[in-house]
This record gives C-alpha cells, structure tokens and sequence, in this order.
C-alpha cells in the first residue's frame, strides 16, 4: 500500500483512478501514465471498473521520480507472483491472487498507518488536497496544477486551492519620470 499512497500523494490522482490503471497504461521511461480507469465499489460491495468522474479526468499524468520508483517496485512485486515471461498486464494495484484492491481497504490502511504514527484521522481523498498545496506551495505553476489534478477548468482549481496562492502585490500605477536634460 506504501506504494499507493506514494502515487497518490505524487499525481493527486482520486483513489478510484489510483486503483484503475492497468500495466499497459503505465509508461515508466516516459514517466507517464494513462488515467482511463477508476476502480469503484457500489453499495460498498460490488467492484466496477468504469471511467474518471469527468471527462477532463481521462488524460495523461506526469511521474515524479518518486511516483516512477514507488510503481517500478510494484511492477518487480506483480513479476514476483505470475509466471516467468508474463507481460504485465493486469491492474497495477491488485491483492497477489490478481484481484482489485477494495476502495475501502485503502481508506481503511491508510487510518492504520496514520493512527500508528500518531496522525490525525485522515481520507484518502485528503491526499489529493495535499498534493496540490505541496504543488502550489512549491510555486507549480496554477495551470500546470489544474492538468495535473485534472480538473475541468482552471476556476475550478482556482476555487478550491486559491487561498494557498501568495497574495499578489498591487501593482504600482504610478508613473516614473525621467529627466532628458539637455546636452
């Protein structure tokens, strides 16, 4: 699950997608990876593979080093339990019988964690959130914050994140004179 939450915390991607994608998505060199899945439970119970809450949320998203490290561990894992010369297909995230990883059983791992070391009580979702204030607080530049969370628009963006922006300095209106002087 370490490896999840690294993903999670590096692309801000919602769980269901985090669950979604299958090896053929993943483009490790390229540092690249597909969101075209999202992994849900209805009535909590039955698992359904359908597509990102919005359209904008079908695109490509960009791996940090960390995020291409934390995957290429779960790729040499997913080798370890199938047969020797299998292409990795399946999803990348699954139980080591191929299954889908529950949704709740994330949220549910990831309280454990965060009560064992004494954190507050936290969602999944919550990993988004922070991973766009570690991008705005690292002066990512808005636009690139809102393709990476991919959001519809960048009002949206800037309606739930733009309390994080430094304020913005009133610009001078007045003017500069400057003396020709003659020669």
């Amino acid at each position: 699950m370490a490896d999840l939450f690294e993903m999670l915390l590096g692309t801000g991607m919602r769980r269901g997608e985090s669950l979604g994608p299958h090896w053929t998505d993943v483009h490790l060199a390229e540092r690249m990876l597909l969101v075209r899945w999202s992994l849900t439970a209805v009535n909590n119970n039955h698992l359904y593979l359908g597509h990102p809450k919005t359209k904008a949320g079908r695109n490509w998203v960009s791996l940090a080093p960390r995020v291409v490290a934390a995957l290429g561990h779960q790729a040499a894992l997913t080798r370890t339990s199938q047969p020797k010369g299998t292409p990795l297909e399946g999803l990348v995230f699954r139980r080591p019988d191929g299954s889908p990883l529950r949704p709740q059983g994330a949220l549910v791992e990831l309280r454990r964690r965060a009560a064992e070391l004494g954190l507050p009580r936290i969602g999944v979702h919550d990993l988004r959130h922070t991973a766009a204030t570690i991008m705005i607080s690292s002066r990512v530049p808005l636009a690139v914050v809102s393709k990476t969370l991919r959001h519809s628009t960048l009002a949206t963006t800037v309606n739930l994140y733009g309390h994080l922006l430094p304020p913005r300095r009133p610009r001078s209106r007045r003017r500069h004179r400057h003396n020709l002087g003659t020669r």
